[in-house]
């Protein structure tokens, strides 16, 4: 991956022609791609599995898909590179093979590091792609483990500041995430938790309405805690404008990039973010419930010794063994020098196995770059909602509540559909091999993933899409 970027260049939408809703078309878009081989390096669910209500024949990892799915879930959970059944292999070996020395020795043409730096390598890979330095990522626990954690250091409520600005529609395990820290802390949710969100019939939240609430609160708020992405309607914030009207007004901010990590370019670093958290399984394809990564800015990773050799300086948090210094950390003297940077806000012992697969994955990303990411992502995106609107008969039976502006989302449309329509569609998708994630009552999710999803299979969700909604008529 690149260095961290300095800008992020304006998203201009594609254009195409109006032979566009085509088989040939599709596939012309697929032949010059310049991320088509990346295909190759994931393993594509079968349409017989996928479809199957029943328990299906386990697949061997290097066994190709005779008549592979549709798979639009990405933002839900990534499909398999075929890497990680190599790198835990590998790492299984290890294990057999020197068991306990694993924590301390490499081993000869292995692609993992020792037990104990494993974390912070898969860090340093994580960081171009957040847009951080290696020193501001941690690998650890899981997207909520990580907020509560990090909430536990940025969230310092008094009886005068004690609210926290947050999504109207947060992810439940965020919403549930803040309301348990506001009660642990003697304050009421109700009263403390602002909602920020749309207009009434409206689904995309203005930069502008984001920065006048912060206004209207910010003497009595402790923390703003947004989303990167909108999880229910794909909504990209600008992260970089929130942050710094946030911090003008001397508030901490944080994001929580469950759905921008490994989707769209993030410059944490730059733009000056105080902590971040996500997960890895979804757009970064490391596996249902794989390990989850968080950052925290330098400044407030600092850890100062005093020249007294007295206690060391630093933010407080939620302390573990493995966030101390590496140096120190097996002493067992129960004098805790964090590391510095994210890492020393560690607190347990992470699995090797789970680590292991995301330097698999990781090992995927290391061969491309966000940008050439994202260029496809625009694209494929592009191509999706020009097929829905060009060829559908009645435009009226559904709502693309996704902004039509490509730099405010990411490679996923939500698509509202009219009352009564989401089994009848979600039941031709199904049977047609076709993996989306949906919303009751009426919402499903859509996301072309740029290393795995052709032109192709998103020409094929559209041909299926209409004819579900004429069936509905």
């Amino acid at each position: 991956m690149g260095s961290i970027a300095t800008e992020t260049p304006r998203a201009e939408k594609p254009i195409f022609s109006a032979d566009a809703n085509s088989l040939e078309y599709a596939r012309s878009l697929d032949a010059k791609c310049h991320m088509r081989e990346f295909r190759s390096k994931f393993i594509i669910p079968s349409k017989e599995h996928t479809k199957s209500k029943k328990a299906v024949k386990v697949v061997k990892s290097d066994e190709p898909s005779p008549d592979p799915a549709i798979y639009f879930c990405g933002n839900s959970l990534g499909l398999q590179p075929k890497a990680i059944s190599e790198f835990l292999q590998i790492h299984l070996n290890t294990w057999a093979s020197i068991g306990v020395h694993g924590h301390f020795r490499d081993m000869e043409g292995s692609p993992l590091k020792q037990w104990q730096l494993l974390a912070e390598h898969a860090s340093e890979q994580q960081a171009p792609i957040v847009g951080a330095l290696p020193s501001e990522v941690a690998t650890m626990g899981s997207l909520t483990m990580n907020l509560h954690l990090l909430m536990g250091s940025f969230y310092c409520p008094t009886s005068t500041k004690n609210k926290v600005i947050l999504d109207w529609k947060a992810f439940p395990s965020d919403h549930y995430c803040v309301e348990s820290q506001i009660r642990m802390h003697g304050y009421n949710p109700a009263e403390s938790m602002i909602f920020m969100g749309p207009k009434d019939g409206e689904y995309e939240v203005s930069t502008e309405s984001i920065l006048k609430l912060i206004d209207e609160h910010a003497e009595t708020t402790c923390l703003v805690l947004l989303p990167g992405i909108q999880y229910y309607t794909g909504q990209f914030f600008d992260i970089k404008q929130i942050t710094a009207y946030a911090q003008s007004k001397g508030l901490l901010i944080g994001w929580d990039c469950a759905h921008a990590a490994g989707n769209v370019p993030l410059q944490l670093h730059d733009w000056n973010v105080d902590f971040a958290v996500w997960c890895t399984y979804k757009y970064m394809n490391a596996g249902p419930g794989a390990i989850a990564g968080l950052y925290v800015h330098e400044r407030h990773g600092k850890v100062e010794f005093p020249a007294d050799n007295g206690a060391p300086v630093f933010r407080p948090r939620l302390s573990g063994w493995y966030g101390g210094d590496q140096v120190g950390r097996f002493n067992m003297d129960n004098k805790f020098r964090p590391s510095p940077g994210a890492s020393g806000y560690q607190v347990s012992n992470p699995s090797v196995i789970d680590l292991t697969a995301l330097c698999g994955s990781l090992s995927v990303f290391n061969q491309t770059s966000m940008a050439d990411l994202r260029k496809k992502a625009l694209s494929i995106t592009a191509y999706l909602e020009h097929l829905l609107y060009s060829t559908s008969n009645n435009n009226r039976a559904f709502k693309i509540i996704t902004p039509n502006e490509p730099a405010a989302r990411g490679t996923q449309l939500s698509i509202l559909l009219k009352p009564g329509r989401l089994d009848t569609l979600s039941e031709m998708l199904e049977d047609a091999g076709i993996v989306v994630d949906k919303r009751k009552p009426d919402v499903i999710r859509v996301a072309p993933v740029p290393m795995y999803n052709t032109y192709e299979d998103v020409w094929n969700f559209v041909q299926v899409f209409n004819q579900a909604l004429a069936k509905c008529e």
